[in-house]
């Protein structure tokens, strides 16, 4: 069997499919079942029908390319990622595991390799949180992960329910049917940029993912006391913004006390009401991330950030109120699923580097139903979710190549 990636066609379709934005290149804007969401989705599809893939989508938009094996009744060995982008992203992110496992299928019919197991394609809905709040919706309902009805009560900034939108894109399945059967995938592997600067430093040019770390998301409301700029004095104030401040800061701080590299926490969200420059703050919402590769570590770290507001709203007289939007457990990626990574690298002569995945994936749901690994490739500087994002052309080819081997070796 000889393999070979098309690295200028495979180039050429990610150059295609960031041109389907709603943002001026280089930046990308794809929120999940808005127009141009759904262009890029019928793109994809076409894509995979062209390479005689039978493609089918579930009810909540994960898109399935199947090419059947020689045992079609076999479980199935998956491989993918998403193609909906946060505001003003990269055209990588996601893209590299759809659009570099397409070729990869592609590769092993241009080879005659013949699978025993059929080997799928997923483009994974809604991955990123931008428009329900939650992050891998789609991954979440195909694993269990996250009930139909709690889904039900999602909704975007207009109001409209996850229902609705679905709907207006034309999915008018039941989601009660979007859960896989135990057993559907055999295993499961996801191409995908590292997103972070640890392949580069190393100058090597592809990781094996070792475990993935998992967030835990809160909105934590401030209710304090509003009051004209000049006619309130400092004794008397109740400032929810000031109070904000010092949990922001506190969040900071518990993060850090932990003393591991792997317990990150970010407030990206800070929404100040009325937020006029000559009235004070009577109101204040924050979104926090806290996430760790220990779960045991990363609620720890929740707990001090509790006691912090618990302290911050007596002394400030104000209240803080915190709502858990989510809370994940991490995962181990499969000793299977990475001993047939690694042969694969070896296979070619690549060397790799054995790693955590600090942002988490569609794949940490998978796990949850199917021996699931992840392949990273470097990406400059470490930058994703920004314009700049980049990964090299050869080094996409190169996870593309060991990712068919991959696909070969899991489904013989």
């Amino acid at each position: 069997m000889k393999l070979e990636i098309d690295q200028q066609g495979l180039n050429a379709e990610i150059e295609t499919l960031a041109a389907i934005s709603d943002a001026e290149p280089p930046a990308v804007t794809r929120i999940v079942f808005t127009p141009t969401d759904l262009k890029a989705r019928a793109w994809i599809i076409t894509c995979c029908e062209e390479a005689g893939l039978a493609v089918r989508q579930d009810a909540i938009g994960n898109i399935f390319a199947r090419w059947n094996g020689a045992d079609p009744a076999a479980p199935a060995v998956g491989t993918g990622s998403h193609i909906d982008a946060i505001p003003n992203a990269g055209k990588y992110d996601g893209v590299v595991g759809v659009l570099g496992g397409l070729e990869a299928i592609r590769a092993l019919q241009r080879s005659g390799f013949r699978p025993k197991n059929s080997i799928e394609l997923l483009v994974f809905a809604t991955e990123e949180p931008t428009r329900f709040g939650i992050g891998c919706l789609g991954s979440r309902l195909l694993s269990g992960t996250l009930s139909v009805e709690a889904a039900a009560k999602l909704k975007d900034r207009d109001g409209e329910t996850v229902d609705e939108v679905r709907r207006k894109a034309g999915l008018n399945g039941n989601l009660q049917d979007v859960k896989l059967a135990k057993g559907y995938y055999k295993a499961f592997v996801e191409l995908h940029i590292e997103q972070g600067p640890l392949l580069e430093r190393a100058k090597t040019s592809l990781g094996i993912v070792k475990s993935i770390a998992a967030p835990a998301s809160l909105r934590i409301s401030i209710e304090g006391s509003g009051g004209h700029a000049g006619g309130v004095l400092m004794p008397d104030r109740k400032d929810a913004l000031c109070a904000a401040a010092e949990l922001i800061l506190a969040i900071e701080s518990a993060a850090r006390a932990t003393g591991a590299a792997d317990t990150v926490a970010t407030v990206g969200v800070c929404d100040v009401f009325p937020g006029a420059v000559n009235s004070i703050p009577s109101r204040v919402s924050i979104m926090l991330d806290i996430r760790d590769t220990d779960l045991a570590r990363r609620d720890g770290a929740m707990k001090a950030i509790e006691s912090a507001s618990q302290e911050i709203a007596a002394k400030r007289e104000v209240s803080i109120q915190s709502e858990l939007l989510n809370a994940d457990a991490p995962a181990d990626c499969a000793p299977e699923v990475r001993s047939a990574l690694a042969d694969s690298c070896r296979e070619h002569g690549f060397p790799f580097l054995e790693m955590v995945s600090r942002a988490y994936h569609d794949s940490l749901f998978v796990s949850r139903i199917a021996p699931t690994g992840m392949l990273f490739i470097p990406c400059r500087n470490g930058y994703s979710h920004r314009p700049d994002e980049y990964a090299a052309p050869e080094d996409i080819a190169r996870g593309a190549l060991v990712l068919a081997e991959t696909l070969a070796r899991l489904s013989a």
